[in-house]
């Protein structure tokens, strides 16, 4: 038997939740396994929907005939605020699977935006994301790209009349700043909040949905706890970012949906909530965010 702190070996099963939920953010395309077998595994402890997301033209693509495919599955499609820069610059590393192409500068992002218009109008297709502002990955070089490809997503969501799914590392006031200047969709969400409990206040003010991830259990994460107690709870989301950002105790681990429930119970904790209250609030919310 594999001793429990093997990396290798998949975090148990944890016990149901008694009131079902959705994960809300997930890469179903990156993590092991097949399909199948994860959402069957999710359900089993009462994760009963996913929303599955797009980060690049064959990500989005591969969503929609995923949600399209099953009715426990939604979609959301875009370029991830790191693959816009690429596209302009040309560089075939990171996010898209498309292999190697020629420089092709802002007419190839044109391109690409407009296919992801096609895909957001699509009824599977639950919302428009991630995207957003990334200052970690991305240098001076690629700041104009994202803001542009961010603006044009905007603009989607709204046109299609789907939700806004936003990525925001370490550029929280810019991305604040450009949704009051385009003016956000009626429908916002701040997938794997990052910011501080004053930015909760101020999503709060403006009826963004904030989305919490795994790493509200880590010990260095305080100030994401602190936001979460502040943040009303008809605004609170809970996903997985799955395969990313495995929750405490299994943190270095490949992450799944089914692993929500120990987000969950942590979150209801912070929040002063019973598990059965916040995942009722938190079921009606991602129904309501992502219009299912």
């Amino acid at each position: 038997m594999a001793p429990q702190d093997d990396k290798h070996t998949p975090p148990p099963l944890p016990e149901p939740l008694r009131v079902p939920v959705a994960d809300s953010h997930t890469h179903l395309d990156m993590q092991a396994g097949t399909v199948d077998e994860a959402l069957a595994k999710a359900a089993s402890v009462g994760v009963a929907t996913v929303v599955q997301v797009g980060c690049d033209l064959a990500g989005s693509r591969w969503a929609a005939d995923t949600a399209a495919a099953y009715d426990s599955v939604h979609a959301t499609v875009a370029l991830h605020p790191n693959e816009a820069p690429r596209i302009v610059l040309g560089d075939p590393d990171g996010w898209s699977r498309q292999g190697a192409r020629q420089p092709g500068g802002d007419a190839a992002l044109d391109e690409a935006l407009a296919e992801i218009d096609r895909l957001a109008a699509l009824p599977q297709v639950r919302g428009v994301g991630e995207t957003g502002l990334d200052y970690f990955r991305t240098g001076p070089d690629g700041m104009a790209a994202q803001e542009r490809s961010f603006r044009a997503h905007i603009e989607i969501a709204k046109r299609h009349g789907k939700a806004l799914v936003i990525h925001d590392r370490e550029a929280h006031e810019d991305v604040l700043r450009i949704l009051r200047e385009e003016g956000a969709p009626d429908r916002t969400v701040f997938h794997c909040y990052s910011g501080d409990a004053e930015m909760a206040e101020v999503c709060a003010a403006a009826g963004y949905f904030m989305s919490f991830a795994g790493n509200v259990t880590f010990k260095n994460a305080q100030p994401l706890r602190d936001a979460l107690a502040v943040a009303p709870p008809g605004l609170v989301l809970v996903e997985t970012d799955a395969p990313f950002l495995t929750p405490a105790p299994y943190r270095g681990r490949a992450n799944a949906p089914y692993l929500v429930p120990v987000t969950l119970r942590a979150m209801a904790e912070v929040k002063g909530m019973t598990e059965d209250a916040l995942a009722t609030a938190v079921a009606a919310n991602t129904a309501r965010a992502f219009g299912y």
